[in-house]
């Protein structure tokens, strides 16, 4: 995840924020509406009706885009900025020195935002509009007697130009706040994609205790991380989420620190009891992640029970489709190729077409269909990748294996190993 895209989500938040507060601005017109038709406000109902139905139809707009839309473009935030300054103008227009004060919204909703350009551009078209109202004010002004729409000279030098001071003023303040904000928030993504790097590094350092314990290679951690990306940015993930999959998919064989090395590295075939064993390194791999907190370990701890689940419903636990979490079933693809298709010390890699062919044949059956369809759209990202990251081979390793990952293939004797 880099900066811009930092930055955005974030103005996504922001974007809520602002459509709620432009809401409850809204709420505020109602009340001076009510007060003008109890009387207790001396104007004319029908102008300042007109005046508050244009402005209420303004400040719902940005709650149109953002919250019902769901637009995330950056254009919101200057949408938002000239919503608010049309308001303001149209207010001033109306209610003349009453409405003063209200030059300082749109100036409030910029310094949310961590942009200076905006902060830039909101001080510009607010001395345009306010401008353009000091002189409406002379013809649709609603206060009798207004000293402040007597004449062209009087609108200028005693409507537009206070206000102007102001404006110029608070945006001068406004335009360091967010500058240093911005600094602020640029020193937080440096620190957390620090953070981010230590975490993965600690994550791959363990991942790597748990593959040499069964004899295997920290590239198979690598690769099905890779692997992992290529499917979760196929599938429409963000980035960010994207990272996380892809750091807690390393954690996904966690459990078979609890799995005895007699078992994960005998020579020959297993025994019942033995196999019974060695599935339940999913179940410990959950269990060893249950306590954990935070979003990475969360979908670590579902990557790492569900991972050797088929869509057909004969994994180790026994859940099919829907019921598998789609992290985990993009998991079990990633697993699976990266298992038939690396050398082993124990065993020889298949070739990329026959591992290509084999999980084309699991789908609908030990795959998602969806999640195959994906595989073999970007089939040439896995090789490339398969390429770029060679094992590097134990010196010493049994001659035979229990894993070859979860797509069921026959040994000598006819026993299905259910691999993973």
């Amino acid at each position: 995840m880099d900066l811009d895209f930092f930055l955005k989500v974030n103005n996504v938040k922001i974007n809520n924020i602002v459509a709620k507060t432009m809401r409850y601005t809204l709420y505020l017109l109602l009340i001076i509406w009510c007060l003008v038709f109890s009387n207790l406000i001396n104007l004319d109902k029908t102008a300042i009706s007109l005046c508050l139905a244009s402005c209420g139809i303004l400040l719902l707009i940005p709650t149109l885009f953002v919250n019902c839309f769901n637009v995330e473009k950056k254009f919101i935030m200057y949408l938002v900025v000239i919503c608010a300054s049309l308001v303001s103008s149209i207010l001033c227009s109306f209610l003349s020195y009453y409405a003063s004060a209200i030059v300082l919204f749109p100036l409030l909703i910029a310094s949310l935002y961590y942009d200076r350009v905006l902060v830039l551009f909101t001080s510009l078209i607010n001395t345009v509009l306010i401008l353009a109202s000091s002189m409406l004010n002379l013809s649709v002004g609603l206060i009798s007697n207004d000293p402040l729409a007597k004449n062209v000279e009087a609108a200028i030098f005693y409507n537009f130009v206070p206000k102007e001071l102001v404006v110029i003023f608070m945006s001068f303040i406004v335009y360091f706040i967010v500058d240093r904000n911005n600094e602020m928030m640029s020193d937080i993504f440096i620190y957390s994609q620090q953070l981010k790097i230590s975490q993965e590094e600690i994550i791959l350092s363990f991942s790597n205790i748990c593959e040499s314990k069964s004899k295997s290679t920290g590239e198979h951690v690598r690769r099905v991380s890779k692997y992992m990306r290529v499917l979760c940015e196929a599938s429409g993930f963000d980035p960010n989420y994207t990272d996380m999959v892809c750091t807690a998919s390393m954690m996904h064989d966690i459990g078979k620190l609890m799995i005895p090395e007699e078992i994960l590295n005998k020579p020959g075939k297993l025994t019942e009891e033995e196999y019974a064993i060695v599935k339940n390194h999913v179940l410990y791999g959950e269990a060893l992640l249950h306590n954990t907190t935070g979003e990475i370990m969360e979908i670590a701890r579902t990557i790492a029970l569900q991972h050797h689940e088929r869509w057909d419903g004969k994994g180790y636990l026994g859940m099919k489709k829907e019921e598998i979490a789609y992290v985990s079933r993009l998991m079990a693809l990633a697993d699976v190729f990266d298992a038939l298709s690396a050398s082993r010390c124990y065993k020889e890699g298949w070739s990329l077409s026959q591992t290509y062919n084999e999980i084309a044949l699991g789908s609908g059956t030990q795959f998602d269909p969806q999640v195959v369809e994906l595989f073999k759209d970007n089939y040439s990202k896995f090789v490339e990748i398969f390429n770029s990251i060679p094992d590097v081979q134990p010196e010493q390793a049994p001659e035979e294996h229990w894993e070859i990952q979860n797509s069921v293939k026959i040994h000598e004797d006819g026993k299905e190993a259910n691999v993973g």
